[in-house]
């Protein structure tokens, strides 16, 4: 027999082979004895804590503020087979609170420095990184995880991500299989202010469902961007609106991608051309990705403490210790210490997550641009580009696609038709598709008098 003294060695993957007496200790309370905290259907044993870390698979999406302190949470709770993705190279402006990165990283791929520096730290941690867009991987990698972990400063990476597990449900005669299930926890941090939920695809709200609880966008006044710019904002803001569109610098039909360095660059110089004429200093190049994407400036607290609870929502779930969040949590220390948990109810008619077409209604008589601006413009909606379809006559019709720029020329003039001119009729389903969700949606396109 071993001496007790000795390291109990086993090989942790990844080229780690370490573990001593004891590592443990500090999860086994939790999963090999009862507690009144515990479900109530739970039963110690020891399988729970050998699934955490020879078999679970957990995804976490993004590796900034949020995913830093997930993937270090995640590691040190005992799960040791994790995927990290995220498609950002480090600045120097993420050292102030994104701890696994150093001066010498810069301009290096997050999720791969990420990695390299929880496997390095961890022994037996396998972190695997995925240097890309969500977009870039297929439904059969998503499909291979137990738990998803999101920690994203995007609303429309989060409602890609939800419409990507919402597509992988298996349906029976009109049943959701649970089995087809892949839990999705949720974090957001926004300066002093973060959430986390729990959402159980098909079964929960999903982030569609809530669309409404998002901050709304900051728009400045147009006569202001446009006549009388007085801060720096102001002069992104008129490039972004105004010029993009006009100038069309990378071709027709092209959106601004706040992720390309050089569609940021470009904004960049035409801002600091614009701040120049009317004598305004401070257009920098992070402020012009800020104002471009939205970007809210990121408090590491409030990152350390959302990331916590997701990564304890994720052992409950992994364990089936605890009931997990039901199933959104609240936190603000901007005055003091606030925190509070509702139930975000499911929407019967969410246009991600319910399985009938939604209705649209229009009078026949109103424009494809009318029923675009809608689909833009819905709070519980919110597309970015919506590109529609439909059956007319028997043949499959492109109504108005924005992305391609060669579409969206030729369908262009669709937009000053009305619809019953496109030979759209009542009871007519439309089929949408958008860049905030993997999915095709389903419309039904209702008549008014």
């Amino acid at each position: 027999m071993a001496d007790m003294d000795e390291p109990m060695v086993v090989d942790g993957g990844c080229g780690h082979t370490c573990e001593w007496e004891g590592r443990w200790n500090h999860i086994k309370k939790f999963l090999e004895r009862s507690g009144p905290f515990t479900h109530p259907d739970f039963e110690p044993s020891t399988e729970s804590l050998q699934f955490m870390l020879e078999t679970c698979k957990i995804l976490v999406i993004g590796a900034g503020g949020l995913g830093c302190e997930l993937l270090k949470d995640l590691a040190l709770s005992g799960f040791h087979n994790i995927h990290v993705v995220d498609m950002d190279t480090i600045d120097v402006s993420n050292l102030n609170r994104q701890f696994l990165f150093r001066p010498k990283d810069v301009g290096r791929p997050k999720a791969d420095v990420a990695a390299d520096f929880i496997n390095r730290r961890i022994p037996g941690c396998c972190v695997v990184p995925h240097f890309k867009k969500i977009q870039d991987l297929d439904e059969t990698f998503y499909r291979q995880f137990h738990i998803i972990v999101c920690g994203l400063d995007s609303i429309v990476a989060r409602r890609w991500m939800n419409g990507m597990l919402l597509s992988l449900l298996v349906y029976e005669d009109s049943v959701l299989d649970p089995g087809s299930i892949i839990p999705l926890i949720d974090g957001g941090t926004e300066g002093f202010k973060g959430n986390a939920r729990v959402i159980l695809p098909g079964m929960t709200a999903c982030i569609d469902c809530t669309l409404e609880l998002y901050p709304p966008q900051i728009n400045f006044p147009m006569c202001t961007i446009a006549s009388m710019p007085r801060l720096p904002e102001h002069c992104i803001e008129y490039v972004r609106v105004l010029l993009w569109p006009k100038e069309t610098p990378f071709g027709d039909g092209v959106i601004l991608d706040g992720d390309d360095p050089e569609h940021i660059q470009w904004v960049h110089q035409r801002s600091l051309e614009r701040a120049a004429d009317f004598n305004i200093t401070g257009v920098t190049y992070r402020l012009t990705q800020g104002v471009v994407k939205r970007i809210i400036p990121a408090v590491a607290s409030t990152n350390a403490v959302i990331a916590a609870a997701c990564a304890t929502e994720v052992f409950k779930i992994a364990s089936s210790a605890y009931i997990p969040l039901n199933n959104y949590m609240v936190f603000n220390d901007v005055d003091g210490l606030y925190t509070y948990t509702f139930e975000a109810e499911r929407k019967e008619n969410c246009s991600a997550c319910s399985q009938v077409p939604l209705d649209l209604h229009f009078s026949p008589s109103s424009k494809l641009q009318e029923m675009l601006d809608y689909l833009s413009g819905s709070a519980s909606l919110q597309m970015k580009s919506p590109a529609i379809t439909a059956t007319v006559e028997g043949k499959n019709k492109t109504l108005y696609l924005q992305s391609v720029a060669s579409i969206e020329q030729r369908t262009r003039p669709n937009l000053s038709k009305t619809l019953k001119e496109l030979g759209l009729t009542d009871g007519q389903e439309l089929a949408v598709a958008d860049v905030t969700t993997p999915q095709t949606m389903l419309f039904r396109l209702c008549f008014t008098s």
